[in-house]
């Protein structure tokens, strides 16, 4: 049976996290939207089942404070949804402490205390669901992306762990994994890339200005997605992680495949470490 939840989004003003809402509200949700500036949201909707709320995702008191208004307003929080994030390039070599920094900052950290501050809401209901916005990146990287798919396997295995701690709790945890979807993701503007780039590495900026060729061409329809999260949150098993996407699904398989050719090709080489 379809029912109306209250949904937290990170990340609301733009990208996959705009759809989201809009399509959310559409369908009769309830949505909280977060973003860095107030004013980015200001033209989603004056519904009363919109929340818009500024938020600082590096500031602890800022993220509690939301949850905070949010609980105020709607009596509970149903879906928290981590979609805020954006995407570094470059090779390691080039990249500086600060801007793998702020990837990991916004990508991970900003995830896991939004996640802190939701749980004591969602413990005392014993219901609930996490979804993180991971990528195909953080299971099958591509070249020049090492540092924004480290971010992705993070908050994967972030994920994965969560699920084991929090379903005797109720609260189901997923991780999606999208491909390609047609946002503003891969547009030039929408990315950060090492300020510091050495020659040895050229080959890398041909990766990326193919990746930035792909802008509205994706596989992916982003007004899609809503209906699969809704789906998500209404089963009574759903799944940890999900390849969003064909193309996500494919190169997830393949990876699969890989891995698992490499294991039986070095098996014997992973048990000659047990006591004989």
């Amino acid at each position: 049976m379809h029912t109306n939840k209250v949904w937290y989004i990170t990340g609301a003003s733009k990208g996959m996290g705009l759809s989201l809402v809009k399509n959310l509200l559409q369908m009769g949700h309830t949505v909280i939207g977060t973003s860095r500036r107030l004013d980015s949201l200001s033209n989603i909707s004056e519904s009363d089942d919109f929340l818009p709320i500024e938020v600082d995702l590096g500031n602890e008191e800022s993220i509690a404070n939301s949850f905070k208004k949010a609980v105020e307003r709607f009596g509970r929080i149903d879906v928290v949804v981590n979609n805020a994030g954006f995407g570094t390039g470059g090779a390691l070599e080039e990249l500086s402490t600060a801007e793998i920094n702020e990837n990991f900052n916004i990508n991970f950290f900003a995830a896991i205390r939004v996640i802190q501050h939701a749980l004591p809401y969602l413990r005392k209901q014993q219901s609930g669901n996490i979804i993180n916005i991971s990528s195909i990146a953080g299971f099958a990287p591509g070249t020049g992306w090492s540092v924004y798919a480290a971010t992705k396997f993070a908050l994967s295995g972030l994920s994965e762990g969560l699920s084991n701690d929090l379903k005797p709790l109720g609260i189901h945890v997923t991780a999606i994994s999208p491909g390609g979807f047609r946002t503003n993701f891969a547009s030039a503007d929408a990315l950060v890339y090492a300020g510091n780039n050495m020659p040895e590495y050229n080959y890398i900026r041909a990766h990326h200005a193919k990746f930035n060729a792909m802008h509205g061409m994706q596989t992916g329809n982003p007004e899609k997605i809503a209906a699969v999260l809704v789906k998500i949150t209404e089963s009574e098993n759903p799944p940890v992680n999900l390849f969003l996407g064909s193309d996500a699904y494919q190169r997830a398989s393949d990876k699969i495949n890989f891995l698992s050719s490499q294991m039986e090709e070095w098996k014997e080489v992973s048990f000659s470490t047990d006591f004989s």
